[in-house]
């Protein structure tokens, strides 16, 4: 009876259904709707109070774009938030809510628009963010942005892109992303994709084993990283937590700096709302990855939406 019960353990100690409700973050939930709901009305309003510059083209595809909203100075910081969803959901429309405060306190930001599955495989979307960054980087002077101070952002599966685009290989030139992005900041993300291949949400992936290990940046990791902020919700299964867990343990040696949070009064969903709120833990390690201690302001200015031909090009 033992035996055949161990027989149907897909994961660790999880069986199908257990498994799949540890990569189900609204189950630490009550409405997962409100808080969607909340990142589209915030970004909305984010756009209507802030100059932007809408759907500046990175690469030829009609998904690969991205929103840049410039900061108030010259030389400024770029934060670039990569937006969850499971790969499958969500868009840089979703994502426009931090730039809020990062643009008063001295900051560009950009949202990374990408292609979602099922039309795109994740092999792709992982070389459209890294296309996204990379373009940015070799735009920084048209966007009057420090190139030693762009620092990555992403929660959820964006935390998952973000870690992918710090790893070598995809600059010209044998340059390290390690050597030109300044840091990043991982929110609730998945880096081994293993269990997740086990799961539902592999449905519209359709990962096998390989693909699974290859795209888990757990284990691809470089010998040096930028310095790092890992943070998830205490609002989160076992899995996450995990996950959490041992991509500190995992990158610690690697960086010179890594900042290890667990925000007790934070889930999945409502973690990204202290990256606006510079008062929080999250709101306050930002700023410093940034370069920006001290400067924190909720000022806001009336917006435009202006043109990607008044930016360089693509």
């Amino acid at each position: 009876m033992w035996g055949r019960s161990l027989s149907f353990l897909v994961y660790g100690p999880y069986h199908r259904a257990e498994l799949d409700r540890q990569y189900s973050p609204s189950s630490c939930v009550d409405d997962m709707s409100v808080f969607l709901a909340a990142y589209a009305t915030r970004s909305a309003r984010t756009r209507a109070e802030l100059p932007v510059y809408a759907g500046l083209p990175y690469g030829p595809l009609p998904c690969e774009t991205l929103d840049f909203f410039p900061a108030r100075g010259p030389r400024a910081p770029l934060l670039v938030f990569v937006h969850g969803g499971y790969w499958q959901e969500l868009g840089k429309d979703d994502s426009s809510f931090p730039a809020r405060w990062l643009v008063p306190s001295g900051a560009a930001f950009a949202a990374i628009g990408y292609g979602l599955a099922p039309r795109y495989p994740l092999d792709e979307i992982v070389g459209q963010v890294r296309r996204a960054v990379r373009w940015l980087v070799e735009h920084a002077q048209d966007l009057d942005v420090d190139s030693e101070r762009i620092v990555l952002a992403g929660s959820s599966a964006g935390a998952h892109l973000a870690l992918m685009a710090l790893l070598d290989g995809w600059i010209p030139g044998g340059t390290r992303p390690a050597d030109v992005i300044a840091g990043a900041v991982l929110l609730s993300g998945v880096y081994d994709l293993e269990p997740v291949r086990l799961t539902y949400v592999n449905e519209p992936l359709g990962l096998d084993a390989e693909a699974a290990a290859r795209l888990s940046p757990i284990h691809h990791l470089p010998d040096r990283l930028p310095p790092l902020v890992v943070a998830r919700g205490g609002a989160e299964t076992d899995e996450f937590a995990r996950q959490h867990r041992e991509l500190v343990e995992a990158v610690t040696p690697r960086t010179a700096a890594v900042d290890d949070l667990v925000i007790t009064h934070r889930n999945h969903f409502d973690i990204t709302f202290d990256l606006d709120d510079p008062a929080s833990d999250l709101g306050g390690a930002v700023l410093r990855r940034l370069g920006l201690t001290g400067r924190a302001s909720r000022g806001t200015a009336g917006g435009s939406v202006r043109s990607h031909r008044d930016i360089g090009r693509a």
